[in-house]
């Protein structure tokens, strides 16, 4: 009775202690890692990650960002589901060296709570459109929608409105410091730990109304991006979108000119459809596409058309031009570099005028071995044909053959065509 009562105290001693904790226990936060361009792959991610927390009813989200901006539609999508979420959302400029640039500022405007890491900067704040490129009088527009816009943000959440407009305006950029002393951002905290105690009791605004955070002793639920949204992202890049149509178009080729080998066009047909998935999360410039287009196409007519190279010429022109025209963006993040291009053009030229012309000039060569190499071949009569029957040698062999000329023992004969074991054959006319 002694032990049962002793284990019973234990306990109760136990879970009396533990209820002051659970009391000052600050509910769950959701880390979401963001590295890299803002394209539709990483508003998907956030939009996602942000459904999780109010699912779970977080106490805040916490994005982990570190981009060099990325592409203006997915930022607005990006910016529209902060603003209809109903945990609030901080953004943490994070690790050390990281950056805030361009559409990323907008997410941080947005949020509920803006902080930074030591070591790194925000601002630049041009976004980059998704289309053709614009005229002078298109630029001005988007450049004042976007200031009105972000400065919307800024003054929502109490941040210094004019900081912001002038980083779109004049791209304008500060250190973690210098944004906190201009009233950029509202932190500037070590790590996660340090921002979790930072933000803590401070008042925010979501969409449901005012929130008092309490984060200090939050359980905190990390997601980064899984397998799937990486192979998404890595297909956004536009050097690799540049060489799935590439790949594309060479299996596509191979298998019209080999009908019947399945596999280069299958892997074409699939690689061309990864391309035109990339192309929609890119800002492609059709003129460019029509031009690589026009350039495989002049290609393979150097192939059939003995051009002197005039062909092969204007093919390797157009493609470099259409190589750099095809993704049109002041970002260099989002445009194709020279180094790529240019061997990527050479090793097409080569491809094209080189090796798959030998290919073609060996389908049109007459063919040398099995049946369909005695054809028009020459051998000499064995004997006499009887009844327009007899034997003959070719290429060594003695073939059984019919004629339908009188063809005498030792005469020179051409082969006609073959029907099993037994060819048809003609006298050799004397020159």
């Amino acid at each position: 009775m002694r032990t049962t009562a002793a284990i019973i105290l234990i306990f109760g001693i136990c879970f009396f202690w533990s209820c002051p904790l659970s009391a000052e226990q600050g509910g769950t936060v959701v880390v979401v890692k963001v590295s890299g361009v803002i394209n539709p792959v990483s508003a998907e991610f956030i939009r996602k990650g942000l459904g999780t927390a109010e699912g779970m009813k977080a106490e805040a989200v916490v994005i982990e960002l570190d981009t060099p901006g990325g592409l203006d539609a997915s930022m607005r999508s990006i910016v529209k589901d902060i603003l209809a979420c109903n945990v609030p959302v901080v953004t943490y400029v994070y690790p050390p060296g990281a950056r805030d640039a361009s559409a990323g500022v907008f997410i941080t405007m947005a949020s509920s709570v803006a902080a930074m890491a030591p070591g790194t900067n925000i601002g630049a704040a041009h976004p980059v459109s998704l289309g053709e490129k614009m005229d002078k009088t298109s630029t001005e527009k988007a450049v004042n929608d976007a200031a009105a816009y972000i400065r919307a943000l800024a003054v929502r959440n109490g941040r210094n409105a004019d900081w912001a407009e002038n980083s779109v305006r004049n791209s304008i950029s500060a250190t973690e410091n210098e944004a906190l002393k201009e009233g950029v951002i509202d932190f500037v905290s070590r790590d996660l730990p340090s921002l979790l105690k930072d933000i803590d009791q401070k008042k925010v605004i979501t969409a449901s109304g005012e929130r008092v955070l309490r984060t200090a002793n939050a359980l905190v639920i990390n997601r980064e991006m899984d397998l799937r949204y990486k192979i998404l992202y890595f297909l956004s890049d536009p050097s690799v979108a540049y060489l799935l149509m590439l790949l594309g178009f060479y299996g596509l080729f191979f298998e019209l000119s080999n009908p019947g080998s399945i596999l280069p066009g299958v892997a074409g047909a699939i690689f061309l459809i990864l391309a035109f998935y990339s192309f929609q999360t890119l800002p492609v410039n059709y003129a460019g596409l029509l031009f690589i287009v026009l350039a495989l196409v002049l290609f393979i007519l150097e192939i059939k058309i003995i051009s002197h190279g005039v062909l092969a010429t204007g093919g390797v022109i157009s493609m470099v031009m259409g190589s750099l025209m095809l993704f049109e963006s002041p970002a260099p993040f989002l445009r194709l570099s020279i180094y790529l291009v240019l061997p990527a053009a050479a090793t097409t030229a080569l491809f094209f005028t080189f090796t798959v012309r030998l290919a073609y000039k060996a389908s049109l060569r007459r063919p040398t071995t099995g049946r369909e190499g005695l054809v028009g071949t020459k051998g000499r009569a064995l004997a006499d044909f009887l009844d327009g029957e007899g034997t003959v040698a070719v290429h060594g062999e003695i073939w059984a053959a019919v004629s339908r000329d009188n063809v005498k023992k030792n005469d020179i004969v051409v082969v006609e065509s073959v029907s099993g074991l037994t060819i048809q054959v003609k006298k050799k006319e004397e020159a």
